[in-house]
């Protein structure tokens, strides 16, 4: 089995998930008392928060290539970013180490594509709803990628995200104003929805739409246990 280097705390209600998920999957895998060989970096948010703010994505690599330095060197065979939004980073990380990243987006559009989707709704982060570091792997696959118009809903998916699911807070006008807007992007075509933040699938779940839900941290962990099992 390889070992997984995992670079979390961004949030850690999420990096909680992604450690379940893994451990999880190895063990229905391989039955016994399996679990996930793996290491996990976690970064203090605050700072990686206040920086996605002020746009200093520059201080937000410094700190990510120090994590996956340190997974390479307590022996990590791959790494995975935690978040979606931080993958922005990835060009300018990746060749501080010898060890490949699994990128979320490319697991993502590979699941999209197997469901025989075209156009696909993207709920994230403001940064990556509006930038197409993260869009831009989706449309180089084919995918048409629908994102919320108004700037008042960019503006609300993102604040519940860092107000609110960042700290564990579920709240259900939250999920009604999620629901709403995936309703839109449904009227706008969407055949369905990426939990591209990954803290969103605390709030939504595949009962709370018609649509088929792309639960990206469900998929990311998915797809490094099927790396790590690899012989």
């Amino acid at each position: 089995m390889k070992t997984i280097g995992l670079i979390g705390g961004t949030s850690w209600e999420s990096t909680v998930t992604y450690y379940q998920l893994l451990n999880r999957q190895v063990n229905a895998a391989l039955g016994g008392a399996h679990s996930a060989k793996c290491i996990l970096y976690s970064v203090d948010f605050d700072q990686t928060e206040k920086n996605i703010a002020a746009n200093r994505w520059d201080q937000i690599a410094a700190t990510l290539g120090e994590a996956a330095k340190s997974l390479e060197a307590a022996g990590a065979d791959f790494i995975l970013i935690c978040t979606n939004t931080l993958h922005k980073v990835l060009p300018m990380i990746k060749d501080q180490v010898s060890i490949p990243f699994l990128h979320i987006a490319g697991a993502t559009a590979d699941k999209i594509e197997e469901a025989g989707i075209k156009k696909i709704g993207l709920l994230e982060t403001k940064a990556t709803m509006t930038q197409d570091f993260y869009k831009g792997i989706l449309a180089d696959r084919g995918l048409e990628v629908l994102t919320p118009t108004k700037e008042e809903d960019l503006d609300l998916i993102n604040r519940v995200i860092f107000d609110e699911l960042c700290h564990g807070v579920v709240k259900e006008s939250s999920k009604r104003e999620y629901q709403r807007i995936i309703g839109e992007l449904a009227a706008r075509g969407a055949e369905g929805i990426i939990l591209g933040c990954t803290e969103i699938d605390l709030l939504i779940k595949q009962e709370d739409t018609e649509l088929p839900i792309f639960d990206t941290t469900a998929i990311h962990a998915a797809v490094a246990v099927e790396r790590a099992l690899q012989d």
